[in-house]
């Protein structure tokens, strides 16, 4: 019998790791003898015997690798000494996180290129790559996260949008080309960007990401602007509809954040 004191450690045989995690048995045999995952012990007829330490190793391995990285790299990343395997695994899933997001705006993409063929409409060449390369819509999300607690707007945004189905998304991107073609009109008419009529379409903005994706107070409509302006990426965008269309509207949703006399 067990006494209070002994523990039964669980070993796992290499089949049945290759099973667990979905792998061949001689990729298992491959990153012994890398060293990037040893089993524990040995059986009496040495036969590989993982521990659960030895798996929390391979789901980190894996983790990288679905990242994209070599294992010769992924060997020299999980060799250092001082490895904190929680923060590494914090750092892993910011990564997937922005691949989701960059993947989740390729579907996007897919499927305005779809409408564009069955609709006749040809795209322009900005349009068509503006996913691709090195252009990250995302960038400016952790100094939101730090601002406003981002991680819990993500998971609103997600909420909300993994239930849209493809009249949705056409109804928003409607409604988005519909302030963009006002926002326009306001700044072709040469309207100061502090006028009341200007910081009504820039609170029609604000309210239109309101309600398609997250709740967006002033103070983040403003910081998402910031980004409008210091970005070169971003500026491109907004001033090749009209030259220098990215500081007004920044501009405008500014002041309209200014006129607001308290934020929630």
């Amino acid at each position: 019998m067990l006494t209070s004191l002994q523990v039964i450690t669980v070993m796992y045989t290499v089949g049945k790791v290759a099973q667990l995690a979905g792998v061949s048995v001689r990729t298992l045999h491959h990153y012994d003898s890398l060293g990037l995952v040893k089993p524990s012990e040995r059986s009496a007829a040495g036969y590989r015997l993982y521990s659960m330490s030895d798996l929390e190793r391979l789901q980190q391995v894996m983790f990288y690798k679905e990242l994209g990285f070599g294992l010769r790299h992924i060997l020299e990343l999980m060799s250092c000494s001082t490895l904190d395997r929680r923060q590494e695994i914090i750092s892993q899933r910011k990564q997937i996180e922005k691949r989701t997001l960059k993947l989740r705006a390729m579907l996007c993409l897919i499927d305005r290129t779809l409408r564009s063929l069955e609709e006749g409409n040809q795209m322009t060449p900005e349009e068509m790559f503006v996913v691709f390369g090195d252009f990250d819509p995302y960038q400016y999300e952790d100094e939101v996260r730090q601002r406003w607690g981002r991680k819990a707007t993500y998971r609103e945004s997600v909420r909300r949008t993994k239930s849209y189905n493809r009249k949705d998304w056409e109804t928003i991107r409607d409604e988005n080309d519909a302030i963009m073609e006002h926002i326009l009109d306001v700044f072709d008419r040469g309207i100061d960007p502090h006028a009341p009529e200007a910081m009504d379409v820039a609170e029609e903005a604000r309210l239109a990401i309101d309600r398609a994706f997250y709740p967006c107070s002033h103070a983040m409509h403003v910081l998402l602007s910031e980004g409008y302006v210091n970005d070169p990426r971003f500026r491109s965008f907004y001033d090749r509809k009209r030259e220098g269309f990215a500081v007004w509207f920044a501009a405008a949703i500014g002041a309209n954040a200014n006129r607001i006399p308290a934020e929630e």
